[in-house]
């Protein structure tokens, strides 16, 4: 599982879905977006996503073409996977987002996402899963 999904809120509400356009990326469930000029784009490093995409496509899609997305809510922890080991990660830190937008990485400079906990898997190498709070 690659992405980033909602799994724990604070206030226990559900996040509604909007329809908002995107600039020609291949969509993927819980891609990390931010809006750049109006249209949706990725966003990886230490972008923090405003969005989390909620659609799955085979290709690109043509700039302009509306997606579903889920606003990412500062109450809200999300689950997804780690692109390097988090052999020195601590809970409570901070790191970035790797550049698929769909995982985060091992490094704290400029980190966005808050780590909340994180498996035994996610210490010794990749793909563990990671709880973080942007």
């Amino acid at each position: 599982m690659k992405g980033f999904f909602p799994d724990q809120s604070d206030h226990g509400a559900v996040t509604p879905f909007e329809y908002l356009p995107a600039s020609a990326i291949t969509p993927k469930a819980g891609l990390a977006l931010v809006l750049t000029n109006g249209l949706l784009a990725l966003a990886t490093g230490t972008t923090a996503p405003t969005y989390i995409c909620m659609k799955d496509a085979d290709a690109a899609v043509t700039a302009g073409t509306i997606i579903p997305v889920v606003r990412v809510d500062k109450d809200r922890i999300y689950e997804t996977t780690n692109s390097a080991a988090f052999s020195s990660a601590k809970i409570g830190q901070k790191v970035t987002l790797h550049t698929d937008g769909l995982q985060v990485t091992a490094t704290t400079t400029g980190g966005v996402a808050e780590i909340v906990d994180f498996d035994d898997k996610a210490k010794s190498g990749t793909g563990g899963t990671v709880h973080v709070r942007f």
